[in-house]
């Protein structure tokens, strides 16, 4: 056993896991844990931000880009809570971050007297969005902690935790057992009889459609070799887009795959929550089958199949694509021209959506194949889900479900910090990217050259457009008064940009891609409204579907 403080013991247990980068805003309370991590700066570098938000972000774009876990580090209280929406993306998108938090001195651990950051059942309100949280004690208890925390965070449907310690026991000095790493827990056994009737749907399908979502990124051969086998095209709305990549005549996006839709007979979903098909999608051909595949047993109650196989989905998908083999399946003659027509028709469609697709077609070409793309809720953020092609997984990273606007800066942030030697560009619209401006501070510090993409509407366009539609042309807190982006940007001494045109932006791109350095390029619209993206995420019904 060796003596430590519970600071020391907490990043001995994070050495233990191999962490290599934290983020974090240090205070009071966590002055024992950044003291730790200063003195063991030759092993664990650390990230400092201006908010603890970002802190939580760019921990979520370091795991969401490696498929690796990483930590941050925020004070209780305030602190946790400004952490929370990143936390919650997070859990959104199954991704396994740890928060390391302070609590109240033990001497006043819950009696409500009002010390410095104390909540009600701080504890209690983490547990509300994670996977899992707990409270360390002692030192006694900081490795074995975090060694808990990474077993809960890898194992089964993977996802956030939380670890909380009392200020004194940070630099509490107690006798601390050698590190010890605990296995994930071993995933549910597949169960052989649901893939032989797996198989067996299959076997009688004529045109199977395969959606993919995060938890198929370990699963992708699998996947592409199950789709070759029964000239399936693979779908992924946000998450699992690259999974197969969108040069493949068999990776679609959602625009492309609407267009097969109406003869669909058999959904395979793969570590996905289906939610274009199932509810964005406001309708489902007859007598249409569905295959579920996940690790996680209640997305079987969720949303039932016909067929529910749980278990590892790249072990799961492997023994399906084998039984499919054995049992043979009938290809349809011209399914794989089927499929390259629905994806040229989409092409053509999408294009309505201007200006975004000129934007999105520019940033395409020059952006390198193994680029990093963050989304960001915006008028072209909401295009590129459909109007962007994604080449390789993980390197299109959004916000999930959850949808928090002002993540794609910071996030991108963390991805560069994962990958300083690939480019990274963050997709803002005006309003999102003021909710993390000031993080152009740990852009310029830490040397995160992530290029910001501000397409500048003066509002928050689709509050806008809602409100101008569903409301007899009131508005209300949706139009906005900017800053001068390109001003703001070179007062943190960095490289701005405007400009108004896609030419422009292509230029401007180009140039920052290969000068490097932190660089913010403000898109102005100047024209027209843009075209509503939406018509290709919530399509309208086809005439005479009921």
């Amino acid at each position: 056993m060796i003596e430590m403080t519970g600071g020391e013991a907490l990043v001995a247990g994070l050495k233990d896991h191999h962490i290599d980068t934290v983020f974090g805003l240090p205070g009071a309370q966590t002055y024992g844990l950044f003291d730790a991590l200063h003195r063991a700066q030759k092993d664990i570098r650390v990230i400092g931000a201006r908010h603890e938000q970002a802190c939580a972000y760019m921990a979520f774009g370091y795991t969401r880009s490696t498929g690796r876990p990483s930590v941050f580090s925020v004070v209780p209280g305030p602190g946790m809570l400004n952490a929370a929406a990143g936390l919650l993306t997070a859990f959104g998108c199954n991704e396994p971050v740890l928060m390391l938090t302070g609590q109240v001195p033990n001497a006043f651990l819950g009696k409500g007297r009002g010390h410095l950051h104390e909540m009600p059942d701080q504890l209690a309100t983490m547990r509300g969005f994670v996977k899992w949280a707990d409270r360390v004690n002692s030192p006694a208890e900081a490795r074995v902690g975090v060694a808990r925390a990474f077993q809960q965070m890898l194992s089964g449907r993977q996802g956030p935790a939380a670890l909380e310690m009392p200020w004194d026991v940070f630099m509490q000095k107690g006798k601390v057992d050698e590190g010890a790493v605990l296995p994930a827990l071993a995933p549910p056994s597949v169960d052989p009889d649901h893939i032989l009737a797996a198989a067996k749907l299959i076997k009688a399908s004529r045109h199977p459609m395969i959606f993919v979502g995060a938890g198929a990124f370990g699963a992708a051969q699998a996947i592409l070799a199950l789709a070759e086998e029964i000239d399936a095209p693979v779908v992924g709305f946000r998450s699992g887009r690259g999974i197969v990549s969108n040069d493949h005549e068999l990776g679609l996006t959602i625009a492309a795959a609407y267009n097969l839709w109406p003869q669909t007979d058999l959904m395979i979903g793969i570590g996905t929550r289906l939610e274009a098909p199932s509810w964005r999608w406001s309708w489902q051909p007859p007598g249409l089958k569905t295959i579920r595949i996940d690790i996680d047993p209640r997305e079987m109650e969720r949303l039932v199949p016909d067929v529910a196989i749980v278990g590892d989905a790249g072990q799961a998908t492997g023994l399906l694509a084998e039984a499919v083999r054995r049992g043979g399946f009938q290809r349809e003659k011209g399914r794989r021209e089927t499929i390259k027509d629905a994806a040229r028709l989409a092409e053509i469609q999408i294009r309505a959506v201007q200006p975004q697709m000129a934007y999105l077609d520019v940033l395409r070409r020059i952006l390198p194949r193994d680029g990093f793309v963050t989304d960001e809720l915006s008028q072209v953020g909401f295009a590129s889900w459909y109007g962007f092609p994604v080449y390789e997984p993980r390197t299109y990273v959004t916000s999930g479900y959850m949808g928090t606007l002002g993540s794609g800066f910071p996030t991108a942030l963390g991805i560069k910090a994962a990958h300083p030697g690939r480019a990274v560009v963050a997709i803002t619209g005006d309003g999102g990217f003021m909710f993390a401006a000031p993080e152009l501070a740990t852009a310029a510090q830490y040397g995160l050259d992530v290029v910001t993409l501000i397409f500048n509407n003066n509002a928050f366009g689709n509050v806008r457009r809602d409100q101008l539609e569903q409301f007899d042309g009131r508005t209300i807190v949706a139009d906005l008064r900017n800053p001068d982006f390109v001003g703001f940007t070179e007062s943190f001494g960095l490289r701005g940009a405007s400009v108004n045109t896609p030419e422009g932006f292509g230029r401007e791109l180009e140039r920052a891609l290969n000068e490097g350095g932190p660089q913010v390029i403000e898109i102005r619209n100047e024209g027209p409204a843009e075209v509503s993206p939406w018509r290709f995420i919530h399509p309208p019904k086809p005439e005479g579907v009921a």
